[in-house]
């Protein structure tokens, strides 16, 4: 239904929710890895942050070829992360401090090691277990008949062939299935009703645990076109940024989208999907990571009897550029206007780049594919000045914002990770050619003086940063830590957590001071207007939202802030120099009288 007016609309409206990289966050028994004890013995910085929700990367049981985005069992936490006892305990003390939980669910495919793809590997082609994925006979080679060659010339989004052909229980090669992304990532057959009540059940099961909604991982990939045409192109995740705002259910067709994403047919799903959420009260939420242009296209997502959000990545690969922001922002409001839903803007995640590295390149407009020692460096210092002010901006946007872990400290991206230390599918099926999103990836610095930063909480009874306990009984952990699954830089012993907590000016101060200020003038429910400092080609971009003005400084000379307006709250404390806003800078002002 639409949303009639301010006290109606739902919580996720204007949340501000926090991703947890589960693997990286916190690690409770001292193994190296991040676990869900870990995590809920650190719910208490999420609070203090101030954020509403806290959305959890998979953590189900998993052979982790993916990062455990290759689920062999949607019910079972994976015993690297935890119990399922573990699960109820962090959702139990979200609930405590004020947090609502969303997990990450994967449909788009399983793992291989899924009951069901091991019982379609044992069966026989054309076979019920086969028709849950996508398994088709092989084109002719050159013996006729031999069906040595794949179906069709589909690429993998982490490079090489998207087909494995499989060798049949009689020992012949036989038919081939296909994986978008890697072959141990089959996808599913989403014209099956078997696998649609599958995953109505799979949604029940993590409602009925209290979860308040789902992150839907390749949202936008779950049908296929009819037929399976050839599609020669490469296609990765991130494409370009255009953008239209024609009303939703106007969308022009996108004829350059590969015949494996953005079909018509997943929206059938998502209204079924829509169905199962309305059973539950509390207003559940359903987001889709869905890389879809026009944004009209993705509209269609959202529509009053499907999700409730989808990712605004038009918005995180605008870059550091004012022109481009300003329209990503101007297109994102209009399109989200045609279905009464809001715009959610974030800058970084756990497959891209840490925005605060990005914004450090030559050119800040880029879209790296994961940075190695062999590349071009980011400049640390003003990849940071540029990346708060980036944050400050768009905490200060109408709808609803997402914080990657570590974003809070100003966190970069690990960009001399050595080869042998990475992990990403990516890396090694393009053969080192794409670095692979390892990078943003590594664990989280709590505390400086530690081994690993105090990624692993101490044990009982010692020193330490985390004060805050686990309400299950976390694994015994050894009195040294193991080293993190990822290694982290020695740069990042001056971002952690226990250093920036209290201290005036720092990246977490100024994400907490923000986020505060958000939630108490209700800026994600309001309007903005256009300031008449607004000058994109000047580099500037400015708005008002309430009583709030906004003034960012994307351009390379100082600009002179309004002299009825006093500053709240700068990006940084080289941001303003007396009466002017410093390039690389941002600052939110309140009117004098």
């Amino acid at each position: 239904m639409p949303i009639a007016s301010a006290s109606a609309k739902p919580w996720w409206y204007d949340a501000v929710i926090y991703q947890v990289y589960p693997r990286s966050y916190s690690d409770a028994n001292g193994d190296g890895m991040g676990d869900l004890p870990g995590i809920t013995a650190r719910l208490d910085h999420l609070a203090e942050l101030g954020v509403d929700a806290v959305w959890l990367s998979p953590f189900y049981r998993s052979p982790q070829a993916d990062a455990g985005y290759d689920v062999a069992d949607y019910r079972q936490v994976d015993p690297l992360f935890g119990t399922i006892d573990d699960f109820d305990a962090l959702r139990t003390r979200a609930r405590e401090l004020g947090l609502r939980v969303i997990v990450d669910l994967v449909p788009n495919h399983t793992s291989d090691q899924h009951v069901w793809f091991q019982e379609a590997l044992a069966a026989a082609p054309g076979s019920p277990a086969r028709e849950r994925y996508m398994f088709r006979p092989g084109l002719d080679g050159k013996v006729k008949g031999d069906g040595a060659l794949p179906p069709n010339d589909w690429q993998s989004i982490f490079g090489g062939p998207a087909w494995t052909r499989v060798v049949e229980p009689d020992g012949t090669p036989g038919e081939w299935y296909l994986h978008i992304f890697a072959s141990q990532q089959p996808d599913l057959n989403w014209h099956n009703p078997e696998v649609r009540t599958e995953f109505e059940a799979i949604l029940r099961f993590w409602l009925d645990k209290g979860v308040d909604g789902f992150r839907v991982d390749v949202a936008h990939g779950l049908i296929k076109a009819d037929g399976l045409p050839n599609w020669s192109a490469k296609v990765a995740m991130v494409e370009g940024s255009k953008t239209e705002t024609a009303p939703a259910e106007e969308a022009p067709e996108s004829p350059e989208a590969p015949p494996y994403f953005d079909q018509d047919g997943v929206h059938e799903i998502y209204r079924e999907w829509h169905k199962v959420l309305a059973e539950y009260d509390g207003d559940r939420l359903l987001v889709a990571e869905a890389w879809v242009e026009p944004v009209a296209r993705l509209m269609r997502y959202v529509r009053h009897n499907e999700m409730q959000q989808a990712f605004n990545f038009g918005y995180l690969t605008a870059g550091w550029d004012a022109l481009r922001l300003s329209k990503s922002i101007d297109e994102s409001l209009a399109a989200s206007a045609t279905v009464e839903r809001p715009t959610t803007w974030v800058l970084s995640n756990h497959d891209s780049v840490r925005h605060t590295s990005r914004f450090g390149l030559k050119d800040p407009t880029t879209y790296p594919r994961g940075i190695s020692a062999q590349e071009e460096q980011p400049d640390e210092a003003l990849g940071l000045h540029r990346g708060r002010a980036a944050s400050l901006l768009m905490f200060a946007l109408p709808g609803s914002a997402y914080i990657y872990q570590g974003e809070e400290l100003g966190l970069p991206e690990h960009t001399t990770l050595p080869a042998e230390f990475r992990q990403d599918p990516s890396f090694f099926r393009t053969k080192g050619k794409e670095t692979g999103r390892d990078g943003c990836r590594v664990p989280l610095p709590w505390s400086p003086d530690e081994p690993g930063y105090g990624f692993s909480l101490p044990t009982p009874g010692t020193d330490g940063a985390a004060t805050a306990t686990t309400t299950t009984a976390a694994p015994a952990q050894s009195a040294a830590p193991a080293t993190p699954w990822l290694p982290q830089p020695e740069t990042f012993r001056k971002y952690a957590a226990q250093l920036q907590s209290g201290v005036v000016g720092s990246t977490l101060e100024m994400y907490r001071a923000a986020l505060k200020a958000r939630q108490e003038w209700a800026l994600g429910k309001g309007i903005l207007v256009w300031s008449p400092l607004h000058a994109p080609t000047a580099g500037v971009v400015s708005f008002t939202n309430g009583k709030l003005l906004v003034l960012a400084n994307l351009g390379s000379t100082a600009v002179e802030l309004p002299a009825e307006f006093t500053v709240f709250l700068p990006s940084d404390s080289a941001a303003v120099s007396g009466t002017v806003l410093n390039p690389n800078a941002a600052v939110w002002l309140l009117p004098k009288s």
